[in-house]
């Protein structure tokens, strides 16, 4: 299994070190400890990382990253939503090995039988987003908040997504409506 060093991490994911140390102090990932006590991150930590990265791209505080990937980690292992990891060839791409092509045609015959489900739209947009595939994923994320409109997760991506398309005002919408999904009731 290969890993990958702090100053490895920090080059490829153009992360600063403190986001990193934030993510870590919060648990979320969990690197090895190398010669010299250097980090030593896994695969899986580099998905996570992945992900606060795009947090810091949207402008997200640091101090807010570990704060928000915490969240979206609860609502996953609440079952709210499935994360499609073995499916995220861009990441791989990143980390410069070379990635299997994607079952797409499997994938999409799934989502065929299964077009109405929330959660399956969502996660066909996070793997259309993850090939690049912007205006096909915003359609699915539109589609999974049609099904359902409480997926907090969906309306962040696609807060996300508008921010990229340069489409502010809709991207200030579904991140405000993210915010009021994921507040804690007092």
């Amino acid at each position: 299994m290969q890993q990958y060093g702090a100053s490895e991490v920090e080059r490829l994911l153009q992360l600063p070190r403190s986001t990193i140390r934030a993510l870590i102090k919060a648990g979320l990932v969990t690197p090895a400890r190398g010669p010299r006590r250097v980090w030593l991150f896994s695969f899986k930590d580099l998905l996570v990382l992945r992900q606060a990265r795009r947090l810091v791209a949207a402008r997200v505080p640091p101090w807010r990253v570990a704060r928000v990937m915490k969240a979206q980690r609860r609502q996953a292992e609440s079952g709210q939503y499935a994360l499609a990891f073995e499916s995220a060839p861009a990441g791989a791409r990143a980390m410069g090995k070379r990635a299997a092509p994607p079952q797409e045609g499997a994938q999409e015959s799934e989502i065929r039988a299964r077009r109405d489900d929330p959660v399956q739209l969502y996660n066909r947009g996070v793997r259309l987003e993850d090939l690049g595939r912007k205006k096909d994923a915003l359609a699915a994320y539109q589609a999974a908040l049609r099904a359902d409109p409480s997926l907090a997760d969906c309306h962040y991506n696609l807060g996300l997504l508008y921010e990229s398309l340069g489409r502010k005002r809709d991207a200030i919408r579904h991140l405000a409506q993210y915010r009021r999904l994921t507040r804690r009731p007092k």
